[in-house]
């Protein structure tokens, strides 16, 4: 029996089961366009598509609604396609494994992608259901979001009639996001100029850690495995010299990373283990209730080889750019208690034969301090003689205050449940951001059901939830003021 077949709402768990078969990781959303466009072809929707793959959906409005505001549904089809280190699925060319826990779904040694493919599954059961009532529908489908807000930033909005704009990109049932901050991507690259070197091979993991989503989770201050696999290689450095091979970690900019790893040519390979042993000694007292699991391990070779690897002098001061990058919140918001305003995320650790790569997102939601802050890396970066490259560049969200979309939302919320919403804004970014620079005068509000742990193996989507937030979508979309 699929795991999906008594899940409700059907028509919702329907496309998002098809989604789930459908590899779809930012960079790799070619197949998934494709299915989205032949679903309006195959319906008589109206749609048109762009180079990146871009999708926009029209219905007209049902009987009796055409006076109604139209409104305009979005999120992104793209996922953060993550995987457990012994998971040997292909996420480039494979589906996911969905399955049941309790009252949640959940990837069998994968990310799920409810981030945003519920959003994607909502739209479609709407545009696929003749008998709601509705005013003028508009569905946009982004591409890589998680990557850069690439998609968004490259949208045509010329033909875009309506205004009130509701992004499904959230993970909080009854949280009405009405702002966001705005986010840099950075880049730093040291170049290298490897030399042949003889020891014994060393190769150092730092894992365990929970990760997240560095956006709504970095409040949380988790470990950052890049940094802690800095902070570990600096302490082994105090014992042996170290030649560097290779160093991996992270998996998105906009990821704390889980793990990382290095691979190194020790010069007393004897000395490694016992400094790891004592620096592991304290991580686990520092992050004891964080990041309990973090663990460090060593693995040597049983003889010494020859390696093609960094020379000491070169491999010492990468270590020490390592442990003065920052990393985590840099400062809270002075006017709501408990918001980050700033923070930078070490997402992405990569070598290759010619560059040691490391890769950041910065968030603020004040637009001259992510700048500063911005610089601030580059600076460190460059006094270690690193070539840095400034990325994807999105603005944020002011809170609107006269925001009848929002009003609405309120008014049908507090209908069906007798309580009020949450209304706030979000350290994370959103699209929302990127369309109001194309048209000003949209009217936005962020929602989505219940996530846990959204770009992580552990990622989970709330069943019962989705029904809930599926319920109120149609009573929105029902009443006509």
């Amino acid at each position: 029996m699929s795991v999906w077949e008594n899940l409700e709402p059907r028509a919702v768990f329907h496309f998002f089961e098809e989604i789930c078969a459908i590899p779809h990781g930012s960079g790799n959303t070619a197949q998934i366009s494709k299915y989205l466009q032949s679903f309006a072809a195959e319906r008589g929707i109206w749609y048109r598509t762009d180079e990146l793959g871009n999708v926009v959906m029209r219905k007209p409005a049902s009987f009796g609604y055409e006076e109604v505001p139209g409104l305009i549904i979005q999120g992104h089809m793209d996922m953060v396609a993550v995987k457990e280190a012994d998971c040997e699925k292909d996420m480039q060319t494979e589906g996911l494994d969905p399955a049941i826990d309790g009252d949640y779904v959940c990837a069998v040694g994968t990310s799920l992608g409810g981030d945003d493919g519920i959003a994607v599954a909502y739209g479609l059961a709407l545009m696929d259901d003749d008998s709601i009532p509705h005013p003028q529908l508009e569905l946009i489908i982004t591409v890589d979001e998680e990557t850069g807000m690439f998609g968004a930033n490259a949208l045509d909005m010329s033909d875009i009639t309506g205004r009130r704009f509701l992004n499904l990109d959230s993970e909080d049932e009854g949280c009405f996001l009405t702002g966001c901050a705005g986010g840099r991507r950075l880049k730093g690259q040291v170049d290298r100029s490897l030399i042949t070197v003889r020891g014994r091979q060393v190769t150092i993991t730092v894992a365990g850690l929970q990760g997240g989503h560095s956006g709504g989770e970095i409040h949380k201050e988790r470990g950052n495995a890049i940094l802690l696999l800095g902070r570990v290689l600096a302490v082994v450095l105090n014992e042996t010299a170290l030649s560097l091979i290779s160093m991996s970690g992270g998996t998105a900019e906009n990821v704390i990373p889980s793990s990382a790893q290095a691979v190194l040519v020790c010069a007393e390979p004897e000395k490694v283990q016992p400094a790891v042993d004592k620096v592991l000694a304290d991580l686990k007292k520092e992050y004891e209730l964080r990041d309990p699991q973090v663990r460090v391990e060593v693995l040597a070779a049983d003889s010494d080889g020859v390696y093609q690897a960094d020379s000491q002098e070169a491999t010492a001061h990468f270590i020490t750019l390592l442990t003065a990058l920052p990393t985590g919140v840099q400062a809270m918001s002075p006017s709501i208690p408990g918001m980050v305003e700033t923070s930078l995320n070490l997402g992405i650790l990569s070598s290759d034969e010619e560059s040691i790569t490391l890769q950041y997102s910065i968030r603020s939601s004040v637009e001259s301090t992510k700048y500063a802050l911005s610089d601030r890396v580059a600076a460190i970066f460059a006094l270690a003689g690193a070539h840095v490259e400034a990325g994807s560049d999105y603005p944020g969200w002011a809170y609107r205050v006269d925001s009848p979309l929002r009003d609405k939302m309120v008014r049908v919320y507090e209908r069906m449940y007798g309580k009020k919403p949450q209304i706030t804004t979000i350290h994370a970014g959103l699209e929302c951001g990127l369309f109001l620079g194309k048209c000003p005068d949209l009217d936005c509000v962020s929602m989505g059901p219940d996530m846990l742990d959204i770009h992580s193996t552990n990622e989970k989507l709330s069943i019962s939830s989705v029904k809930r937030v599926w319920e109120y979508l149609l009573e929105l979309l029902k009443d006509k003021a």
